[in-house]
């Protein structure tokens, strides 16, 4: 069995399932097919924190539609992927003592929506691991190194988050994807294809406009641990904007 890449993907806004419109929809459209089949898939998302690392043991986790005011439409997708109790055990002792499963928590829209384009047929089981925002990159990209044995058993492991992430200035006519956002986004090209774990551990401080760019961190912490279970080489997958949210995907691989 060959060792899978780790990725990074960028969900953008829950009506990414459904706009064909953006240009990432397509990408991740395609992506699935690239890729060998893995046998279970973990997506760590920027929408499930938690104290300590917890990872999902439910044996058919729910689809959680975790947003609000959008088309009637969306909450009607479902993505009833099966769970792997005996995996979600496996990698929480290969975290740390105070990693657990959790037997309830489904899936939110930072797993299902991505896996819905890259993996329609819904025949692969998949387990999703929360964040600990507060403990920041350096935690984050440790998660990913304990993480990492699990490539080697066919698990793809995806961080699903956002390259920038501000959604207050979203909505804002000046949101075009130029200016502080595309900075933004080539310093993380540069940095990931140096490989420059430093640089990614500071970025709040080395990264222009970092905090402009990332008001929070949830969104930004998936692709640590992407990297931290992934080899030293990064591919960018897809580069596009919806405003000023880059969408942008990574392979990390030896």
């Amino acid at each position: 069995m060959s060792t899978l890449p780790t990725l990074f993907v960028s969900h953008g806004s829950p009506m990414l399932a459904l706009d064909a419109s953006n240009p990432a929809h397509g990408f991740l459209k395609s992506l699935g097919a690239s890729l060998p089949r893995p046998e279970a898939i973990l997506v760590v998302s920027a929408h499930w924190e938690t104290a300590t690392p917890r990872i999902t043991g439910a044996e058919h986790p729910d689809t959680i539609h975790d947003f609000y005011g959008f088309p009637e439409p969306l909450y009607e997708l479902r993505y009833p992927a099966s769970g792997n109790h005996a995996l979600a055990k496996q990698a929480a002792m290969l975290l740390n003592p105070a990693a657990s499963v959790d037997p309830i928590r489904g899936l939110d829209h930072g797993a299902w929506v991505p896996l819905l384009l890259m993996f329609p047929q819904v025949d692969i089981p998949v387990l999703q691991l929360s964040l600990q925002t507060p403990l920041g990159p350096a935690h984050h990209l440790k998660l990913g190194e304990a993480l990492a044995p699990l490539r080697e058993q066919g698990v793809l492991i995806i961080g699903s988050g956002g390259a920038t992430h501000n959604l207050r200035e979203y909505f804002h006519a000046s949101a075009d994807g130029t200016g502080v956002y595309q900075a933004f986004a080539d310093w993380l090209h540069d940095t990931l294809s140096r490989d420059d774990r430093e640089a990614l551990r500071h970025y709040r401080t080395r990264a222009p406009d970092a905090a402009r760019n990332h008001p929070t961190e949830e969104h930004f912490l998936p692709l640590l641990v992407a990297v931290g279970a992934g080899g030293r080489k990064a591919t960018r997958l897809h580069a596009s904007f919806d405003r000023s949210l880059a969408m942008d995907a990574y392979a990390f691989a030896d």
